[in-house]
């Protein structure tokens, strides 16, 4: 009996693999299609199937490199950077250092006063599901200063400026994207653990899950691929700054598997802290929001996702709990429309 449980386990296992196998090779056939249509944009995929990683990559890191790209391949994943700050402000809460429901007042730094009628009025998941109704950075304006780093204009002072002089939340309690929300839940993981944002990251993600390749500060690899905007023009990678938390991580394929295989056993301390932000903190006609994922139901399944777009590089992450599966698509190039795109196809034709 004992030989029979196991042949059926070898048998259910390696049924389960090929399953994975055809979608990747599926998946591979979709991405490399795009690539003769688009040589242009060199793409990196990862791509997880019950706890099986498969990948596929196109292109070169440069124009100028005769080097591939590969799932080691260093991108700017832009604001797919929320959803790890959204997991460490879960992880906060299982930790019983914040509790989501409140008032961010306590929690800020003290440079900042809110006006008395804005008191007590911000909840921690209101920042988290974009519904706080503060004052976000003026980006179009940053990026007519400085195209290649807008962000370098932005300071603390500048962030205690629109916060302390902000009279009254337009909006609140609806849906506006926002790079401030994420700056100041960075700040406030930064004040409830004495560390600074790149420590906690480090110490709670990128660390005990072996993200070698998930870089803050330092991220001037060889393998480093070359940003490029929608017309083509080469691109600088962000540099670090206060709004990091919002969108200036940099990884790659393989480290963005390691978290969702992470993401998908709730058994890890990041497991458990997405189930916590995969609850509904926002929903209106267009949109479900949990802790800065989108979250997208049909008949038959429930996804979570998030998009990133630099000034030269689109992603896109997107996983189903249900059906054990998730993937990571990095473009070299700002292309949001190629990203959801090629999400899109591969969901309807492989994974739906």
């Amino acid at each position: 009996m004992k030989t029979s449980f196991q042949f059926l386990a070898v048998l259910l296992f390696l049924s389960s693999f090929t399953f994975g196998q055809k979608k990747s090779a599926k998946i591979d056939s979709i991405i490399q299609d795009n690539y003769k249509k688009s040589p242009e944009v060199g793409i990196s995929v990862g791509f997880i199937s019950n706890n099986e990683e498969y990948y596929t990559a196109y292109g070169n890191i440069s124009k100028e490199s005769k080097s591939r790209i590969d799932k080691n391949s260093l991108f700017e994943i832009a604001s797919i950077t929320k959803i790890l700050t959204a997991n460490l402000i879960a992880q906060a809460v299982i930790d019983r250092k914040i509790k989501l429901d409140d008032y961010i007042d306590g929690y800020l730094p003290k440079e900042y006063v809110l006006q008395q009628n804005l008191k007590n009025k911000i909840r921690i998941s209101d920042l988290a599901s974009h519904q706080s109704g503060l004052p976000d950075i003026d980006f179009p304006k940053l990026i007519e200063l400085n195209p290649q780093q807008p962000v370098s204009n932005v300071t603390q002072s500048t962030l205690t400026s629109l916060i302390n002089n902000c009279k009254e939340l337009k909006d609140y309690g609806k849906y506006q994207y926002s790079t401030m929300g994420y700056t100041l839940l960075g700040q406030i993981l930064e004040k409830v653990y004495g560390k600074s944002y790149d420590l906690i990251i480090r110490e709670k993600l990128t660390d005990p899950l072996k993200m070698t390749t998930t870089l803050t500060k330092d991220f001037n690899l060889k393998n480093k691929t070359t940003g490029h905007n929608p017309d083509g023009g080469i691109q600088e990678f962000f540099n670090w700054n206060v709004t990091a938390p919002a969108g200036l991580v940099k990884s790659n394929s393989t480290d963005m598997i390691k978290f969702l295989k992470a993401v998908l056993n709730d058994k890890t301390k990041v497991g458990q802290a997405s189930i916590i932000a995969e609850k509904i903190f926002y929903k209106d006609d267009k949109r479900e929001m949990g802790l800065g994922l989108n979250i997208s139901t049909d008949d038959q399944n429930t996804l979570y996702l998030k998009s990133g777009d630099s000034m030269g590089q689109s992603s896109i992450i997107c996983y189903n709990r249900t059906k054990k599966w998730g993937i990571i698509i990095l473009l070299d190039q700002r292309n949001s429309k190629m990203r959801q795109d090629l999400l899109n196809t591969i969901y309807d034709t492989v994974l739906k």
